[in-house]
């Protein structure tokens, strides 16, 4: 039986976990640069957990600065099989209070300034991704919240913003307009880059404000800070319950041959120098 390794990426105010057995500190260098910030390494339970926090040590990286390719990269060299991002997002529904929880089943991608792929340089590839997200890694979310309580909110539609402004309340009514239910700047192109190097993606989102589309309710920072401080307790014990439980998924998803029959390009054509910058992330098909 094959070991899930579970990788969590740390959003705002998730920068450690506590609750880590054997842990080590992994330092990573990847043909695409240094991730935010090392890996920490551990157990929780039977579960190997990898943690990176997504905006760096004390949170010195804007959305847009991430470096997401190395951050996926490294996090699949280290061996991880699932990846759990947790993001702080704004509410567009009136019905997903701050301080719920909700599992992202799509999303939209309004970001402008990002490298979103592995591909390029040589080789071109088509990953399917109309189902955005792993749907076992998605359940075992949502069970993990309805065993601890937790008020959830499933198939969730994200819009991903550029940023690092909040949105003007035309956009935040556009953003409505389109489908969005949850607004956020970070999840775009991670869950592109998790998909093109075949990991079981999931995403808890934890809203922390209702973005500024209600007329008298524009964001405050110091509401959001202190919903904030409350969502990472949530989501600490939300990984606690995750992990416990990843061991008894079931494999039958099809994100870890998400690269079959993907790449269009002649093999002869395709660069060495590519294939090597390439094989930690899609050595399988290469």
């Amino acid at each position: 039986k094959k070991n899930h390794v579970l990788a969590i990426i740390g959003g705002s105010g998730l920068y450690n976990l506590e609750n880590l057995n054997d842990v080590k500190i992994l330092d990573f260098e990847t043909p695409f640069g240094k991730p935010s910030s090392p890996l920490i390494n551990g157990f929780i339970g039977e579960t190997e957990i990898l943690f990176l926090a997504r905006h760096g040590v004390g949170h010195t990286l804007l959305p847009s600065e991430i470096n997401y390719k190395a951050n996926i990269a490294a996090l699949k060299q280290a061996g991880a099989t699932h990846l759990l991002s947790v993001s702080a997002v704004g509410s567009l529904k009136e019905h997903i209070y701050p301080g719920h929880l909700c599992i992202v089943s799509q999303y939209i991608d309004k970001t402008k300034m990002r490298d979103s792929t592995f591909f390029g340089n040589g080789i071109v590839g088509h990953v399917m991704f109309a189902d955005p997200v792993c749907h076992d890694l998605s359940e075992i979310i949502f069970q993990a919240a309805k065993t601890l309580n937790f008020d959830i909110h499933k198939d969730v539609t994200l819009a991903v913003m550029e940023g690092p402004q909040f949105s003007t309340r035309a956009e935040s009514r556009h953003h409505i307009s389109i489908g969005a239910d949850i607004i956020g700047m970070t999840s775009m192109p991670e869950a592109k880059l998790a998909r093109e190097a075949e990991l079981c993606y999931g995403n808890l989102a934890l809203s922390t404000d209702y973005d500024c589309w209600k007329e008298d309710d524009a964001v405050t920072v110091e509401a959001v800070m202190k919903i904030m401080s409350e969502n990472v307790e949530k989501s600490k014990q939300m990984i606690i319950e995750i992990a416990q439980n990843l061991q008894n998924a079931k494999s039958e998803c099809s994100c870890s041959t998400a690269l079959e029959n993907t790449i269009v390009t002649q093999r002869n054509k395709i660069p060495q120098e590519t294939i090597e910058k390439l094989k930690s992330v899609m050595g399988r098909v290469l």
